[in-house]
């Protein structure tokens, strides 16, 4: 049940118009009244005889009672109340007790009060209402109406309760604005997936994930085919910007044009900026990893993915023990991997890779803000990944997606699990959404590899050794590991970390050292993708191994807390 409060308005009889009409594009069937504060109010959607004017004055009336210097300039206030797409059809006296509580809850109405507002609620489809009321009550005086929109959710959740109907989670106002229902009608008539707004907002944040500038933020909209204006001051400053999909017109054929703060909070012109604060100062304590003291250019998607995976295992330290700014900042850059990551996956992958992006963008904000600067390794990644162009389904391309993904899964956790301590539901519930696509995602993109290195590790003497190699490593873990389908793969990549001259038992160890298993549906896969990363071993298994060292040369400990992953 969303309950929606709406622009107050000057013109009642304008919004009955709308109500009782046939909607933006007639989207509008059988509208009729539910309820209303008068049960002899007259229904313009039964009686032949009644009109719009006379509902307009009976709603006026006490604000034409009021002198003319009294009477407020709006006093239409506006309602709507949306039932989720999975619930079951009410009835009108259903919607009808809907409507009595949500103008009780939000002041307009208190039941039992004789001289309160006059309202009405209107039904023109299955799944949703509209209540009209004037804000002058009988009595002259003004209703109360202090926090009448967290009045209204928390009617909702009872009312969900009371009708078992789809229980949704409090937000804390940072969602971004849902979609009207005629811009779902629209949609649907053109056969879109998603509304323009949805399909805008998704551009525009694959636009600024990883983005430097204005320049390149502007002019990667242009290069995808959005239409864009820019609102400049008379002194020439940039102050905003507008977006439109070219095929999306209005009735005069005009481009419906929205601004970056109507498709998202952190998407106006001035939240975006704070994304390229520069880096933080070398004297604070950021962690800096030793695996990669200085980062040359991209070279290719497979680069840039291995690239994004150490940046995404570095994160995790900061989401586990970071304070509250700086981990809203690396979760909000962790949106930006993850667009970044969809908008140049290979076609097998796309979908669920979208799918876990779109989830996440609700995961990505909240109340708390971001603290910008120790998120510049995760902004990097997505910079390089938007720069690297799309990658291939097969070969280092494909298995390095795959090592991505595995790593940016457990980072999506984390989230969940950090928004869920603070008890922000719509969030928490969010990430969990986004983990389950890039698990469908990750099922998609490592099966070849995985399949290839199963194959590798299918000689049993090859087991044997590496089985002892694990007792002795991880004898906590090892028996339930062997078991798992996946221990062939694993078994090929610990002879794989040999045979570059690494040990593989310290490599074992640091693997596990600093992130738990327990969210991994297959723990040798987890393993697998950490070995191979922190061996520099090709993610591609048909790829040639790194030359032998000279001597085994054991992993190096690490020297700060950075290098903890999942």
């Amino acid at each position: 049940m969303i309950p929606r409060i709406h622009k107050m308005g000057t013109r009642t009889i304008g919004l009955i118009r709308y109500l009782f009409g046939p909607g933006t594009h007639e989207e509008h069937t059988d509208p009729h009244l539910v309820a209303a504060w008068d049960s002899l109010v007259p229904d313009l959607g039964r009686n032949p005889k009644a009109t719009y004017a006379d509902l307009q004055r009976l709603l006026d009336q006490p604000v034409e009672a009021l002198p003319k210097s009294r009477r407020p300039a709006e006093h239409v206030w506006h309602l709507s109340v949306r039932a989720a797409p999975e619930d079951p059809i009410l009835t009108d006296e259903q919607w009808g007790d809907i409507a009595r509580r949500m103008v009780a809850a939000t002041g307009m109405a208190p039941e039992g009060d004789t001289a309160a507002c006059r309202w009405a609620a209107v039904r023109h489809a299955d799944d949703h209402i509209h209540i009209i009321a004037t804000t002058v009550r009988e009595d002259g005086r003004r209703p109360r109406r202090h926090n009448e929109a967290k009045r209204s959710q928390a009617e909702a959740r009872l009312i969900e309760a009371d009708y078992d109907l789809r229980r949704l989670n409090t937000g804390d106002g940072t969602a971004a604005q849902r979609p009207t229902s005629a811009e779902r009608h629209k949609a649907d008539r053109h056969q879109r997936e998603r509304t323009p707004r949805e399909e805008l907002r998704e551009s525009v944040r694959r636009a600024a994930a990883g983005a430097r500038s204005e320049e390149e933020f502007f002019g990667r909209l242009t290069r995808a085919g959005v239409l864009v204006k820019q609102r400049v001051a008379p002194s020439g400053d940039l102050l905003g910007y507008t977006v439109a999909l070219p095929d999306d017109q209005n009735k005069h054929g005009e481009p419906v044009f929205y601004s970056g703060s109507k498709l998202a909070p952190d998407l106006s012109l001035p939240r975006i900026r704070e994304r390229w604060t520069p880096p933080a100062d070398p004297s604070s304590n950021e962690v800096v990893s030793p695996e990669q003291p200085a980062l040359p250019p991209v070279t290719g998607p497979a680069y840039a993915r291995r690239r994004a995976t150490s940046a995404t295992w570095q994160s995790l330290l900061f989401i586990d023990h970071g304070e509250d700014g700086t981990v809203a900042a690396q979760i909000a850059a962790v949106g930006e991997v993850l667009d970044a990551l969809a908008n140049t996956s290979a076609a097998h992958t796309r979908r669920e890779l979208r799918d876990a992006a779109f989830a996440f963008e609700r995961a990505s904000r909240s109340q708390v803000r971001a603290v910008r600067g120790h998120d510049r390794a995760l902004r990097q990644a997505a910079h390089d990944l938007a720069h690297s162009g799309p990658a291939l389904g097969s070969g280092e391309d494909g298995a390095t997606t795959a090592m991505l993904i595995d790593t940016a899964f457990f980072l999506v956790t984390a989230a969940a699990n950090w928004h869920a301590k603070k008890h922000r539901a719509q969030q928490a519930e969010a990430a969990r959404q986004a983990a389950e696509h890039l698990r469908a995602a990750y099922e998609i993109a490592a099966a070849q590899p995985i399949s290839a290195l199963h194959q590798r590790g299918r000689y049993l003497s090859l087991q044997r050794r590496q089985a002892a190699v694990l007792r002795q490593a991880l004898p906590e873990i090892a028996e339930p590991v062997l078991a798992e389908p996946g221990w062939p793969a694993l078994a090929a990549t610990l002879a794989d970390t040999r045979a570059a001259g690494h040990n593989p038992d310290r490599l074992l160890v640091e693997a596990t050292r600093h992130r738990e298993l327990d969210n991994a549906t297959s723990v040798t896969d987890v393993l697998v993708w950490r070995l191979r990363r922190l061996a520099h071993l090709p993610a591609d298994p048909a790829a040639s191994l790194p030359r032998r060292a000279a001597t085994t040369q054991p992993v190096p400990k690490a020297t700060s807390n950075a290098s903890r992953g999942r």
